[in-house]
């Protein structure tokens, strides 16, 4: 197996995040809906915590990607 680049082997060391998108990358094909589940579902459970901060927070740090997407079809 060819040694990994230096960022995923730091970001396959997250405790809980990097076994998940480890399990993505590396794994069965349907893991990709189970991390996704599990993303809203945290996503779910910010928004009973702290009401809503935790809705409009991850929509807010979205808007920069959601711009950059949007120059990069335009551009064609």
């Amino acid at each position: 197996m060819p040694r990994l680049p230096l960022y995923q082997r730091i970001l396959f060391k997250i405790p809980v995040l990097g076994w998940m998108l480890k399990d993505v990358m590396h794994g069965e094909d349907d893991n990709i809906y189970y991390f996704l589940l599990a993303l809203v579902s945290l996503w779910g459970i910010a928004i009973l915590q702290f009401g809503l901060l935790g809705l409009m927070i991850p929509a807010l740090l979205l808007v920069p990607v959601v711009f950059v997407t949007l120059i990069v079809i335009t551009r064609g």
